[in-house]
């Protein structure tokens, strides 16, 4: 799938791809910048190979709004079997512990309170956090052990969909940096058994959700495929805008602050983006009731 550099050009948006299974999320980014014969891409969010779901893309000045997307609520809908825990908590890993207790319907959701809100949360052995600037999945596939410390995560809301006795699938919203295989090893021990992820599917990240994804096929099928790319604003949609003139916007796109004035202009926020003609200009922050740009983004 190369291209040479020459073959490749400015295009800048989002790309909210349906990611298949069993396919890594660089993998993803690569297929997506060759459809698209784009200079610079980058994704909002890992997902791992064997899920499926929201994989929000950047192509060219997107790229510098990847971290609002990221700092965006997420929605997982997973399935856990119970009685088996797994070294990876998922399908793909060994089962290193067993238990004959399959927790019923009532059981479940009346543990649910205890993993909503703030909570400690042990990341998996078999994850991406580094440790010791190696990641913890190449440590842990290398056979050694890997101790990851627990760490706060927020997760806005948790429920049971449906329950077989063996198996229960459960939909959670989140903040980021929280893992689904961990939440599903914690539960099964809090419950007096063992489990792993079977299916994992995530259907929201920060403003995208399924209703604006694409799969890989659609966008290989499709004619104009610049037409399935969404502007740089969508990924900016949940952060508040500040509307610039076009003089504001020639300031702003030089580096420098500008002057915001009428009755509901801010005063202070900490995070925002300006856009001029809907058209995103900066992200930035307004102080003392200046905005200020932290990233300019090329018309």
């Amino acid at each position: 799938m190369s291209q040479s550099k020459s073959n490749k050009r400015e295009v800048s948006g989002w790309v909210v791809l349906n990611k298949p299974y069993d396919m890594t999320s660089t993998q993803a980014v690569g297929k997506v910048r060759w459809l698209f014969g784009a200079k610079k891409a980058g994704h909002a969010g890992t997902l791992d190979p064997l899920a499926t779901g929201i994989l929000p893309i950047a192509l060219g000045e997107a790229t510098k709004t990847v971290p609002a997307v990221q700092d965006g609520e997420k929605v997982y809908r997973f399935t856990i079997k119970w009685g088996e825990e797994t070294t990876t908590d998922d399908t793909e890993g060994e089962v290193i512990a067993r238990s004959d207790v399959r927790p019923d319907a009532a059981t479940i959701v009346a543990a649910l309170p205890r993993f909503t809100g703030t909570i400690l949360q042990t990341p998996p052995a078999f994850s991406a956090i580094k440790v010791d600037g190696e990641r913890a999945y190449d440590l842990a596939r290398a056979g050694e052990a890997v101790e990851l410390a627990p760490r706060e995560v927020h997760i806005g809301a948790l429920s049971l969909v449906s329950h077989d006795g063996a198996s229960s699938a459960l939909e959670m919203r989140c903040e980021k940096g929280t893992y689904v295989r961990a939440l599903a090893r914690d539960l099964a021990r809090h419950l007096g058994s063992f489990g792993h992820v079977t299916k994992l599917h995530r259907a929201l990240v920060g403003p995208f959700d399924e209703a604006r994804a694409v799969t890989i096929e659609q966008l290989e099928a499709a004619a104009d495929r610049d037409a399935l790319l969404l502007p740089v604003s969508a990924g900016l949609a949940l952060l508040p805008e500040i509307r610039l003139t076009p003089d504001q916007a020639q300031t702003i796109r030089h580096g420098n602050p500008v002057l915001l004035t009428g009755a509901r202009a801010p005063i202070e926020l900490e995070t925002a983006w300006a856009s001029c003609a809907g058209a995103a200009v900066a992200l930035g922050r307004v102080e003392m009731g200046q905005f200020k740009p932290q990233r300019v983004i090329v018309a």
